[in-house]
């Protein structure tokens, strides 16, 4: 299945390339775990690409590529220290954006968020979020990033900005 997504997401990302412009735009996010994360996270980061073609006025949509690092927590109990294992993943889809208004946009990104470290088989994943145009280059960003794994989820809240890069 990995293999199957890789395939499929580099071909549509060399057919987007050749067939129309676009804009490649970057984000760096920092995030709270929520659910069956929150249990064994403190802190999430992201930083993710993207190249966005202009399908219409209001409407781009392109391949996507990210990176997301949750820190691990450490329990204390009877004298002794458990420590969790930070985890990671490299979501790997297509983002759709639709502006509103010339500052809010609407956002959703599908894949599959491959596991990084050992044990951490991936799953799907998803991520809606709104945008807010600080500049015509900067986009500040709220998110939820969820990932669906083997028996639950793995998610966080997150804000961040993307660089919107010619």
């Amino acid at each position: 299945m990995k293999t199957i997504s890789l395939f499929f997401l580099t071909g549509l990302l060399g057919l987007s390339l050749v067939q129309a412009q676009g804009q490649f735009r970057a984000g760096a996010h920092a995030g709270l775990p929520l659910g069956d994360a929150d249990d064994i996270a403190t802190f999430a980061i992201a930083v993710d690409l993207g190249y966005i073609l202009e399908i219409d006025d209001n409407f781009q949509a392109g391949p996507y590529a990210g990176y997301h690092h949750f820190f691990g927590e450490d329990f204390e109990s009877g004298g002794f220290t458990i420590e969790v294992d930070d985890f990671q993943f490299l979501p790997i889809g297509g983002t759709a954006l639709y502006s509103f208004s010339d500052q809010f946009s609407g956002r959703a990104t599908l894949g599959y968020a491959i596991g990084i470290n050992d044990g951490n088989d991936g799953g799907f994943y998803y991520s809606p979020a709104v945008g807010y145009s600080i500049t015509d280059v900067i986009d500040l960003v709220l998110s939820y990033r969820g990932i669906a794994v083997d028996g639950g989820s793995v998610d966080a809240i997150s804000l961040g900005v993307d660089f919107w890069i010619d």
